[in-house]
């Protein structure tokens, strides 16, 4: 068991930090793993699969890289450097600090996540250089086409994370996080299940990177850590059961999803990021809802989230029983 030392003041200064990095990154393994975790990320791996592997089988270098910076335990730590914390980054800036890694800084962090000696191949100088082009390839072409819509899902993870904060505490917030990850009591945070020395973070910058792909790792440089973690079952997955034809006729497909989703409390930047609708629609939808008791709005923080109410469970349960 791996845990951090974490006191009030690290904790009361923590906060979310969105990495375009973090996404590539957790998009790389979900592409080298091959195996999707919810339909969603089917429908991804279908789609940019076949164009990675190929880039792969073009690169073996490259491929073989990959393999030992994805440690069965630990990543390389130079592919994940931990954010500034100074507001979202820029991908390029991110990936300058791959490529900056001194060659030798490279062939030791890849000897530690690979377990064991580094092939022959893998001695030499260009290794940063081609994790990062790497890098720049999933992002380009397996990410950035999807991205408004990752960073809503992101944004709406944040503003649940928030609301879990609000109230139940920072052990509610942190539950579920990532698997192995748990409050200990005593100021100690359990990171993972698997055995390394714990750590002081008294005074350090603690920061939680939310990433769409079912991936999570943890990284530290200087004073600063991060854990990087996958957003929840329910934003992660963002296929939806079918309306209903009668309900569907009744309220609108649009409105009918809304009202759908809302089998636990959300709020409008939660609903937007799952039903891809805009702001502006997902709000005159709500309105209506509100008016017909179908749904009930109360506050939470800063946000203001929307559950169905007892009109709108029976509309619903006379649908599916229908």
């Amino acid at each position: 068991m791996s845990w951090w030392q974490v006191n009030a003041d690290t904790l009361a200064n923590s906060r979310f930090v969105v990495s375009p990095l973090a996404e590539a990154t957790a998009s790389l393994k979900a592409l080298e793993r091959g195996t999707a975790a919810y339909p969603d990320e089917r429908t991804w791996l279908d789609a940019h699969l076949p164009a990675y592997r190929a880039r792969q089988a073009d690169d073996p270098l490259t491929a073989l890289l990959v393999r030992a910076a994805l440690g069965r335990t630990w990543n390389a730590t130079f592919l994940t450097p931990t954010p500034t914390g100074e507001g979202e980054q820029a991908l390029e800036d991110e990936l300058t600090r791959i490529r900056e890694t001194p060659p030798e800084t490279a062939r030791t962090d890849l000897t530690l996540s690979s377990g064991g000696p580094l092939p022959d191949r893998l001695c030499r100088s260009d290794l940063p250089e081609r994790a990062a082009d790497l890098l720049e390839w999933v992002w380009t072409q397996t990410v950035l086409p999807y991205w408004p819509r990752r960073r809503r899902i992101i944004e709406a993870d944040v503003i649940g994370r928030t609301m879990q904060l609000s109230q139940g505490g920072w052990i509610t917030a942190l539950e579920d996080m990532r698997t192995g990850m748990r409050w200990l009591g005593g100021s100690r945070l359990q990171i993972t299940a698997h055995d390394s020395p714990p750590r002081e973070l008294s005074g350090a910058q603690l920061m939680f990177v939310p990433v769409t792909p079912r991936q999570s790792w943890v990284s530290w440089e200087s004073h600063r850590y991060a854990v990087v973690y996958p957003c929840s079952g329910t934003l992660a997955d963002t296929g939806q059961a079918p309306v209903p034809e009668p309900l569907r006729a009744l309220l609108g497909s649009a409105r009918a999803s809304v009202l759908m989703l809302l089998d636990t409390p959300k709020s409008t930047t939660q609903l937007v990021a799952l039903t891809g609708q805009g702001l502006g629609s997902v709000g005159r939808h709500l309105k209506i809802l509100l008016g017909a008791h179908l749904v009930r709005r109360r506050r939470a923080g800063r946000s203001v989230l929307y559950y169905r109410t007892a009109v709108g469970e029976a509309l619903l349960e006379a649908q599916s029983s229908g």
